[in-house]
């Protein structure tokens, strides 16, 4: 009898324990994309940068965690041409902007996650930019072996300043909105 109690208990923590079990799955960067979208009164202008590292971490087939590094100097300008993209891709790296010289990495930390079915979660994050930390939330939908999102940033909450309406006046068509949106595919 005691051994069927020992084998029960046994039992019984095996199966708590795989429903508890999280998996880690390290995102492939190089087929992963994050792609820009900055605008301004007078138009847009839209790029990518790079991943540098990224994982996701899961509760069964439930997304439950994940953290990413995004490489600063990797901005790039896909909308520009020669001269014009030169400057502007320099411009972004500048410290008018991202400071990639002090501040080559961003990173995003998942701190809430939940579930709302369909495979869309809805993730609250740290998200630090210029060494400057604040939360973000986005949807993010896990498909297979990808997960895509959509998260909108305000620069102003990083300090990121050139050209915004929220720190200058008088700046006419020549504002740059605060907001710019990323659209991340990841692949893991």
């Amino acid at each position: 009898m005691k051994n069927l109690k020992t084998a029960a208990l046994a039992v019984i923590a095996l199966v708590t324990f795989s429903i508890n079990a999280q998996t880690t799955k390290k995102v492939d960067v190089a087929k992963s994309k994050v792609e820009w979208l900055g605008k301004k009164v007078t138009g847009q202008h839209n790029g990518d940068i790079k991943l540098k590292e990224g994982a996701l971490v899961f509760k069964g087939d439930k997304l439950a965690g994940g953290n990413f590094t995004v490489d600063m100097t990797t901005i790039n300008t896909t909308d520009l041409t020669g001269g014009y993209k030169d400057k502007l891709d320099g411009h972004l790296k500048s410290d008018d902007f991202f400071g990639v010289a002090k501040f080559p990495t961003a990173k995003l930390v998942f701190k809430t996650v939940t579930d709302k079915g369909n495979n869309v979660t809805t993730v609250t994050a740290d998200l630090t930019i210029k060494g400057k930390t604040n939360p973000v939330t986005f949807d993010i939908t896990v498909n297979g072996n990808t997960a895509t999102t959509k998260v909108i940033v305000d620069r102003a909450k990083y300090d990121i300043k050139y050209g915004s309406g929220s720190f200058f006046d008088d700046l006419g068509d020549k504002t740059i909105y605060d907001e710019f949106e990323l659209d991340v595919t990841l692949n893991f």
